[in-house]
């Protein structure tokens, strides 16, 4: 029972993890479990120990806040850095993927344009021969 703890010292009530200390009327008191935080008629947030006598619930509630909004914002701005970088590496992957489109279309051109040049080279060699006007 929490209440043999009551003005006593704060460790001694705090030793056993179902006590809850209210350090303004130095009362132990049973922890209420159904409820997250201490009712303010058994006692104030800012009176109120529970596990280690130097943290009070009100200092808990906003450390837990503070950090909570910074691992939020954290996570925000990894998901948007992440998006932004897929977002870019899409983008920059549609022009290497056109270029190398386009660079294999002017190597074909290249080399039908120089099979011509053989045919007509050849059809040209043809027709010097016929008429005697080898070089």
């Amino acid at each position: 029972d929490c209440r043999q703890y009551t003005n006593r010292s704060c460790e001694e009530c705090l030793k056993n993890v179902t006590c809850l200390w209210c350090a303004s009327s130095g009362r132990c008191v049973e922890y209420p479990v159904r409820r997250i935080l201490p009712p303010a008629d058994l006692c104030e947030l800012r009176s109120a120990r529970w596990g280690v006598f130097w943290v009070n619930f009100e200092a808990l509630i906003i450390a837990m806040s503070v950090v909570g909004g910074a691992i939020l914002i954290m996570l925000g701005v990894c998901c948007c850095c992440c998006c932004k970088k897929k977002s870019k590496k899409q983008v920059s992957e549609g022009p290497d993927k056109d270029d190398e489109r386009a660079a294999r279309e002017r190597e074909k051109r290249r080399v039908r344009q120089e099979e011509r040049r053989a045919e007509m080279k050849s059809r040209h060699d043809e027709i010097r021969r016929k008429y005697g006007t080898v070089q």
